[in-house]
This record gives structure tokens, sequence and C-alpha cells, in this order.
């Protein structure tokens, strides 16, 4: 066994880093691949049970796990891009390229410009807003450092000032992440 290997006596239940990230995992997994977040997150509970021997840093679990689903959303994305589409949709195609919403209980009118945004700054924003995530964990879960994370998030944040985005000078759910705690 190498030295940089832990055992899996050494490791949580997985159970328990679940128990943690889970639903801030779930709301990410929706908000990026819409309908099909739930499979994503399933996706990424299954690989991440796999690789759990494997964490160097138990402490990093959520960011670990983050990273793990922003690659299965990728996937996601790809797979239904190859998929055949109907010929003469009635009511339109439905963009698959296009990003989703996020879950019903946001703003729309914030999330639909979010949505618009640069995919970096787009993504740092998601992490941050509904996975609830440090700038230093949106950077591990991006493969980023934390300073291009926390400006990833500003670009973002600022672009959406500009275009007179509502909710975002502290009005509306975007600016109240997920748990309501403020990390940094």
């Amino acid at each position: 066994m190498s030295r940089n290997r832990r055992t899996p006596d050494s490791l949580p239940p997985f159970e328990r880093i679940v128990a943690e990230h889970g639903p801030g995992l779930l709301r990410f997994c929706v908000s990026r691949a819409g309908s099909g977040g739930e499979d994503v997150f399933q996706e990424t509970m299954i690989a991440a049970l796999r690789a759990y021997p494997e964490l160097r840093e138990p402490d990093a679990a959520g960011s670990w796990l983050f990273a793990i689903a922003a690659r299965k959303v990728i996937d996601a994305g790809r797979s239904a891009a190859r998929a055949p589409r109907p010929i003469g949709d009635p009511g339109g195609a439905i963009d698959a390229a296009s990003p989703p919403l996020p879950p019903p209980e946001y703003d729309r009118e914030v999330w639909t410009a979010v949505a618009a945004l640069p995919p970096k700054q787009r993504e740092a924003v998601g992490l941050r807003f509904i996975a609830d995530l440090s700038h230093a964990e949106i950077g591990e879960a991006m493969g980023t450092s934390a300073e291009a994370a926390r400006r990833n998030v500003f670009e973002g944040l600022r672009r959406l000032r500009v275009d007179g985005v509502g909710g975002v000078d502290g009005v509306g759910d975007l600016t109240e992440p997920a748990g309501g705690a403020s990390h940094d």
C-alpha cells in the first residue's frame, strides 16, 4: 500500500459525507442539468462511492463531490447533444445547449440572466449561491484557485448588476445562498 493512500477505516462513513453535502449537491445538479439533474446526482454518487476509498483529503470531500458533479453535468450535456431530436417540434424545439434553470423556488428572472453568463462565471455563481460553497471550495471544484473563483463570482455579479437584473443588489434568492451562511 502506498504512503499517500488512506485505509478505508480512516475515512468517515460515505453516508455521513452524503448527508452533509447531498442536499446542496442535488440542488447544483438540478440547476445545471434541469430535468436530468436527479440522474446526474445519482451518477455522481455512484462515481463518488467507487472513488471514495482513494480520497486523500476527507476535509475536502464537499468540493471533491462538486468537482465530480460538474464533470457529470458536462457528460450529461454531451449525451443530450448526441441524442436524436424530433423533427418539426410544433411547440418549438428546446435548445439542449442552453443552461437549465434552477428549481422553481429561485427567482427566475435572476437565474435566466445567470444562465446567459459566460460558462466560468455561470458555474462560479451557481456553486456560490445554489450549492453554498466558499470561494476556496468553488476553486477546488472548478480546478482553479480561490482567487480565480472569487473573481469569477465577482465578474458574474458585476455583469448582472450592469444588466440591471433584479435581485442582485440584496433582493431576491440569488444573494441568499441555500444555507443562508456566508463563507470565506
